[in-house]
């Protein structure tokens, strides 16, 4: 296609509901993220890591996804969208920080699986805390019915 054949106005490159929605979805990480990092509750090596954003919204898939029994790396992986070679390099970043630990999967012996260690523990319990809050500043500044909507018409476009 030439060019000089596309249409003048492009506005809707920033303005339609793809990249609203994933800027958002940026913007909410980002204050989960903030508000774990000034939490009292979180190991000090982990805030620590947070505030100076070497914790980011990769790393929240682990924090999404990863079954409070455990997790394998293959289902890990798919249940983010990610690939496993992905997942494991930012499962061997959560195990250096000490938020997970690797050990042997009890239905099969030559499998492994991901696990939360107590201070990821902590880490889960502060994200539970921050998506509440930042769920409770999302409701306030577009009022409960808007709310209600957003998560209505979410949930059914996401199943």
């Amino acid at each position: 296609m030439d060019p000089a054949e596309l249409p003048l106005d492009d506005r809707w490159r920033s303005t339609h509901l793809g990249r609203l929605m994933g800027e958002a979805l940026r913007r909410f990480d980002e204050r989960v993220l903030h508000l774990m990092a000034h939490d009292a509750q979180v190991p000090l090596a982990l805030s620590n890591l947070a505030a100076r954003d070497q914790i980011g919204a990769a790393h929240i898939h682990i924090t999404r996804h990863l079954s409070l029994k455990g997790s394998r790396l293959t289902e890990l992986a798919k249940s983010a969208g990610m690939s496993k070679q992905a997942m494991g390099d930012l499962v061997n970043q959560c195990e250096a920080w000490g938020l997970v630990r690797r050990e042997p999967d009890p239905l099969d012996g030559r499998a492994r699986q991901v696990v939360f260690t107590a201070d990821g523990l902590l880490w889960l319990e502060a994200f539970r805390q921050a998506v509440a809050r930042a769920e409770r500043e999302f409701r306030a500044q577009v009022g409960d019915d808007v709310a209600t909507v957003v998560a209505l018409g979410l949930e059914a476009y996401g199943s």
